[in-house]
């Protein structure tokens, strides 16, 4: 007999917030040691750079931070947050001197105004994501076609409007998601007894509701997630796992922009 996977979908008004998108002032300690043929300049260069450094960092992590809490429903909806880098507009010192027991080293202070930088993606990996059907009717069955730039792993979720989040790929049975590029490929393939099946939830009673199938392509293996819950062959992750989209967003954050990429397509189920 067939495996079915059922994809339910269910509609619900997204939870509504704002995210700091603008820039933030981080303050930030930096340091640096003085060697036997280092000038003053130098020391206190590095550890400017430092301080820096740790600002960006400390800002990201609050861009990454706010915008994981207005969207814990939605699985990376904008997984543009996952390559958000920072760049200093304004600075200032706040203490910088020898460090009163190691005088060797010399510690800065600064507070930075750091707003976030969205770079494009136009090197690297590219992926291209389709579907079957984008118009479906209850019980109707989706197939879902991708294709890579170059050798890549490639990991497919359906995200419900529920918040819920179904792994499709790589999966209990399917293990292997290397993906060769310049192929077309299908999921699920035309000889797995897998099949995806679009459902209402019972008792819903609106027209239509909208699911999405997201793909991640990355050079290496990578685990992404590294919680949820088993339902059959797949792995599941339930609304209620808030820490789910920042755990992912940060590691792809520790990805090189040009060593994974992404793409997302939407369909509708309609009565």
């Amino acid at each position: 007999m067939k495996k079915i996977l059922t994809l339910f979908i269910l509609l619900i008004f997204p939870l509504v917030g704002l995210a700091a998108e603008g820039p933030v002032w981080i303050t930030a300690d930096g340091e640096s040691y003085q060697g036997e043929m280092d000038t003053l300049k130098e020391v206190k260069d590095r550890a400017k750079r430092d301080a820096q450094s740790k600002a960006v960092e400390k800002a990201v992590g609050t861009f990454i931070k706010s915008h994981t809490l207005v969207s814990n429903c939605q699985i990376a909806e904008d997984l543009i947050y996952a390559a958000v880098r920072g760049k200093i507009t304004k600075e200032e010192i706040i203490a910088s001197d020898w460090d009163a027991k190691e005088r060797n080293l010399y510690r800065m202070k600064i507070k930075a105004l750091i707003e976030p930088v969205y770079p494009e993606k136009g090197e690297g990996l590219s992926a291209k994501l389709s579907l079957s059907e984008t118009d479906l009717k209850e019980g109707d069955e989706v197939m879902v076609f991708y294709q890579v730039s170059e050798d890549s792993y490639v990991y497919i979720f359906s995200i419900a409007a529920d918040g819920s989040v179904t792994l499709l790929l790589p999966n209990s049975n399917m293990p292997d998601n290397f993906t060769r590029p310049g192929r077309a490929y299908q999921f699920p393939p035309t000889d797995s007894p897998i099949r995806l099946k679009a459902m209402f939830l019972p008792n819903y009673k609106e027209a239509s509701a909208e699911e999405k199938i997201k793909i991640i392509a990355t050079r290496n293996k990578e685990e992404l997630l590294s919680i949820g819950f088993k339902e059959g062959i797949f792995q599941v992750y339930d609304a209620k796992s808030t820490g789910m989209i920042s755990d992912l967003v940060r590691r792809l954050n520790q990805i090189e922009l040009t060593d994974w990429t992404e793409a997302t397509a939407v369909y509708n189920l309609n009565r």
